[in-house]
């Protein structure tokens, strides 16, 4: 069967990336304008033709779910708090299985917009997302548990995945992110180099001067800081107090990966520790001047979060793009984006970043920490922010 290919909504960022003409073109043209020469040189015409390949374990009447999504204009929407060069692969791997879905749009909001967008449009009656994405296990937490957030959808690829890859009901793992350390292998002697958290005490302990304010660590007063962070501790709290109450003296609060290891890379600092996805290309981006660890002595893993938005105006599509996320062809995709995919006999892609049975073998399974999706009260958070201040320098 001739895979017919519908037009496709992309960004000039995404146009930029694939080819030397595509920079050109996105260089010459702006957004609308882009889209639209893009839309005109499309195909359309009628799918229903059109039949992917489906898993042989996939139900019976899962091909009346295919023709339902050729019928709802061809459209999907996605809040996230992921980045485009993540989304591009996965979305290109998605539209050449399902052609007609030609326009995708994914944002990239911070972690408390994805939510309070999809919870504004919801109680307003106005069309929303058809798929919320993100990595913030607190917020995820306290928007499965309100009423009608979510559609319920067991998806035919659970059974193929790990016990731990639906953290909550109608709530599944687009990636499990390490949450890792980096230290600047031009500052940082071979012997002075950390493996764990522990590792880094015993060494700030030993060697202070070289270490005095040049550790960045993630400010637990904000989100994500305070769900790894808290993770960490609560896996081991007197070990974790502990080797903090050596470190933290030494240390400064930041409160984004991304600046974390634009000053790391610089040699404002010479390690940070509990930082998120973007750190672990830092290795290759920086020519190995940055190294990414995952702590030995605890590595939190802090699954990204995918559901199905209760209203969804694209629904069918939208369980189309949740099942083929968790697949083996998703999955591979995934790990192309610059995420870590987890799914049993998936490789890391080229250039990619460490799987989740890499970063198992790096440390072993009772060095791993799945962040659970609880909710923390105010109290807690500022008990627990208190007194990490109360062991920095002043």
């Amino acid at each position: 069967m001739e895979n017919k290919e519908a037009p496709r909504t992309v960004s000039t960022h995404q146009i930029a990336n694939r080819s030397p003409i595509g920079r050109r073109i996105a260089t010459m043209l702006g957004g609308t304008a882009l889209v639209a020469a893009l839309a005109a040189c499309g195909v359309g015409g009628d799918y229903s033709d059109v039949k992917p390949e489906l898993p042989d374990y996939y139900p019976a009447g899962y091909a009346q779910l295919v023709d339902a999504s050729k019928q709802e204009g061809g459209e999907l929407t996605i809040y996230s708090n992921t980045d485009q060069q993540s989304w591009a692969p996965i979305i290109d791997a998605f539209q050449d299985k399902f052609p007609w879905v030609g326009s995708i749009n994914a944002t990239n909001l911070d972690s408390d917009e994805v939510f309070q967008r999809a919870l504004s449009e919801q109680a307003t009656g106005q069309d929303s997302a058809d798929i919320v994405v993100s990595n913030a296990a607190d917020a995820w937490a306290d928007f499965a548990e309100r009423p009608d957030t979510l559609v319920s959808y067991a998806s035919p690829e659970l059974r193929h995945l790990p016990d731990w890859a639906s953290p909550l009901p109608n709530v599944y793992s687009l990636s499990v992110d390490p949450i890792s350390m980096v230290y600047n292998t031009a500052l940082i002697p071979q012997d002075e180099r950390p493996t764990s958290i522990a590792d880094l005490a015993a060494k700030v302990t030993a060697h202070p001067d070289d270490f005095n304010g040049m550790i960045a660590v993630r400010n637990p007063a904000g989100a994500f800081g305070f769900t790894v962070t808290s993770a960490f501790v609560n896996n081991d709290p007197d070990a974790a107090w502990a080797d903090f109450a050596k470190i933290l003296p030494f240390s400064k609060n930041e409160t984004s990966t991304g600046g974390m290891v634009e000053k790391v890379t610089s040699g404002e600092y010479s390690v940070g520790f509990f930082m998120g996805s973007p750190a672990l290309t830092a290795e290759q981006r920086t020519g190995g001047l940055i190294k990414a660890v995952f702590p030995t002595d605890g590595t939190p893993l802090l699954r990204r979060g995918i559901g199905i938005a209760h209203g969804a105006p694209h629904e069918a599509t939208a369980k189309l793009f949740l099942d083929f996320v968790l697949s083996e062809a998703g999955q591979k995709a995934v790990s192309e984006g610059g995420l870590t995919a987890y799914r049993d006999g998936v490789q890391r892609a080229e250039d990619g970043v460490a799987t989740y049975q890499e970063v198992v073998d790096s440390v072993g399974p009772k060095s791993l920490i799945f962040v659970p999706y609880t909710k923390a009260g105010d109290e807690e958070i500022d008990a627990f922010s208190e007194r990490w201040k109360s062991l920095q320098a002043d």
